[in-house]
């Protein structure tokens, strides 16, 4: 037994020595990855505190420049966007820079705005918001160029399955009704008039088009074009039904006195037709 455990012993003082060697040796790579660790968590906690902190300002900054957008202040909004354009964080330069083009299109300064709205269709890497500038700028285009203006913008848009493909759809069908083209503007109104997923608003919006037109006497008179003409035809008038309601006055209680009068005469009748009768003999 004192041989068992002095072998036990020197077993354990022999794995002692290992682990020591062990630890002497990849101790400096354990204690450099936990440093490594912690470093990183708290880079990332400081960037996300850095990054929130700046979204934070820049969004105080966009709703300030809304502000003075609403109080009429438009060159003070430009100041601020264009400040936050340069020195905001995440998307906010970007819809910064989508309202100040907007701001130069209620100033009147549609050919800068369109301008703008261009530069960022060229500029951006979001396919989707590049196709969100070419439809405001295929909008303003409507009254400010000519259909080729409005089509070069919008028409890669107006197809099928594109989230935006009303709004350019509409677009497009002005541009086309302002330059005469009265077949291709009923069907683009048609288009969007047809699609299922289309807003209340935006079907009724294209019913009054339909209806312009066929009114104007521009198209031949079709099913869709028919039934928006008779959709606008409920619309207007259940918005005119309220002022024709006090019509109790349809059960007219003079005319059911009129009524007993008339019958006065037709007892009267018989009464002389008897009378002359024994003349007649």
């Amino acid at each position: 037994m004192s041989q068992d455990n002095i072998f036990r012993e020197v077993d354990e003082e022999l794995r002692s020595d290992r682990m020591r060697a062990l630890w002497r040796r990849f101790a400096p790579f354990v204690i450099g990855a936990a440093v490594l660790v912690v470093l990183a968590v708290a880079v990332n906690e400081g960037w996300t505190w850095y990054h929130s902190n700046n979204a934070a300002q820049s969004s105080d900054e966009l709703y300030a420049a809304f502000d003075a957008i609403d109080g009429g202040d438009l060159a003070s909004a430009q100041n601020q966007l264009s400040a936050l354009e340069v020195n905001g964080s995440g998307s906010y330069p970007v819809l910064a820079q989508f309202r100040k083009a907007g701001v130069l299109a209620k100033e009147g300064k549609v050919t800068e705005a369109v301008a703008a709205y261009d530069a960022l269709a060229n500029s951006l890497s979001n396919i989707r918001l590049r196709e969100l500038a070419l439809v405001l700028g295929g909008t303003l285009m409507v009254d400010a160029g000519t259909l080729a203006d409005v089509d070069s913008r919008v028409g890669s848009v107006a197809i099928d399955g594109n989230p935006l493909r009303n709004a350019a759809r509409e677009a497009l069908g002005l541009a086309q009704y302002k330059a005469g083209d009265f077949a291709a503007a009923q069907a683009s109104f048609e288009a969007v008039l047809n699609d299922p997923l289309v807003q209340n608003s935006v079907r009724n919006r294209m019913g009054y088009y339909l209806a312009q037109l066929l009114a104007e006497g521009a198209v031949a008179p079709e099913a869709p074009a028919e039934a928006a003409a008779t959709a606008i035809d409920e619309i207007v008038g259940g918005d005119e039904a309220p002022a024709a309601e006090p019509a109790p006055a349809t059960e007219v209680a003079p005319a059911t006195d009129a009524a007993p009068a008339a019958e006065t005469p037709a007892t009267d009748a018989p009464a002389a037709t008897t009378e002359t009768q024994p003349a007649a003999q």
